[in-house]
């Protein structure tokens, strides 16, 4: 066991959230690394002092830059908005040090494909954050599509939709005033990613996408509230995605729902705990879909409660991506998802605005 010596850039949303992350996975997964917050980076002095008493950490600072060169912070976090990532990140790689990204992985393709690069060149381990994959019903399931439980998989019908913009009435923010801030840049990603993780690459897709509130107090709001994307996957299977900010009433609705040839499975991350399974066995009247209700026989749940049903939170998943990123640089590799996998996202999402742009088909090839 040895610590390591931990660097935070941005300590809002997200920042928090990792750095409770690396405060308590030690301690849940028993890992040989363990966390030493060393450094948290804000926009300012104060807000960085404020994060660094709240949070545990030993200095802070309102520059990058220098939080990204300090000998003692050995591993670097990047939980700022997209369009800081990539010079972060290049940065940080050309210091040696491993990074672990949010999603996106850029604001763009090529933001994306340049860091995937730099990533690859520098041997270091990376990551992206797509935490809602790693609950242990999703990985429940991506085990049993894996294993072929399913049959032939014929149909997947995906969706990330929320309300936080549902309000016409809602302020203009920074989330409306470039694509790379709009749904497709924010909310789609993490669909993506689950539909690549379940069903394999995509090859060719439609989409479209519109502003429904065009005007908010404050300002124009220029990107896309809502979009849905038509898609063949390479294995043959149809599927359908739907990603929403105005979606009233939805809070968290990343949900999927897959159908096979041996039976069907439903999970909407709304209710977190739960898969709902279909198998076309036995009497038919006697068929129907059966909850699922996660416990330490499904994975990564156990270390956090030995109760079946109890159930884990969102902060679980992000703990969870903290034990992959610490395997990772002790085993000097990259675990799923890395920057690679980011760019295949990346390329999906590019692929979308171009058929939005079109309004045709694209192939991704």
């Amino acid at each position: 066991m040895r610590e390591i010596g931990i660097g935070i850039v941005g300590g809002g949303y997200m920042g928090k959230a990792h750095s409770v992350a690396m405060s308590s996975v030690g301690a849940i997964f028993d890992t040989y690394l363990r966390p030493r917050l060393q450094m948290i980076c804000a926009r300012t002095n104060t807000t960085a002092e404020k994060y660094r008493k709240a949070y545990g950490f030993k200095t802070a600072t309102s520059d990058w830059n220098v939080l990204v060169k300090d000998p003692a912070v050995e591993a670097i976090v990047i939980a700022t908005p997209q369009t800081e990532h990539r010079e972060i990140a290049l940065a940080a790689f050309a210091e040696g040090k491993p990074v672990f990204c949010e999603k996106p992985l850029g604001s763009s393709l090529e933001d994306a494909r340049i860091m995937t690069d730099a990533a690859d060149a520098s041997g270091l381990p990376n990551m992206v954050g797509f935490n809602y994959i790693r609950t242990p019903a999703s990985q429940f399931v991506r085990r049993y599509l894996a294993n072929g439980e399913l049959g032939r998989v014929t149909w997947f019908r995906g969706e990330h939709t929320e309300d936080f913009l549902s309000d016409p009435q809602t302020p203009a923010s920074w989330r409306c005033t470039s694509m790379s801030n709009g749904t497709l840049g924010d909310l789609a990603p993490h669909m993506i990613n689950a539909a690549l993780a379940l069903m394999g690459p995509i090859r060719s897709l439609m989409c479209e996408y519109e502003t429904v509130h065009e005007k908010r107090p404050g300002g124009d709001v220029i990107n896309d509230d809502h979009a849905q994307i038509m898609c063949r996957f390479d294995s043959g299977a149809m599927g359908h995605m739907y990603f929403s900010r105005v979606a009233t009433g939805r809070k968290m609705g990343y949900a999927y729902e897959i159908h096979g040839t041996k039976g069907s499975v439903r999970f909407d991350q709304e209710d977190q705990n739960s898969v709902w399974l279909y198998r076309s066995e036995g009497p038919e009247a006697e068929r129907g879909f059966k909850q699922i209700l996660t416990g330490p026989a499904h994975p990564d749940y156990e270390p956090f409660c030995q109760g079946p049903g109890h159930g884990t939170g969102y902060q679980d998943q992000i703990i969870i991506e903290a034990r992959d990123f610490l395997l990772a640089i002790e085993k000097n590799k990259s675990y799923w998802p890395s920057f690679q996998d980011g760019l295949q996202v990346a390329k999906v999402v590019d692929a979308a605005l171009h058929s939005g742009e079109k309004r045709s088909w694209v192939n991704l090839a």
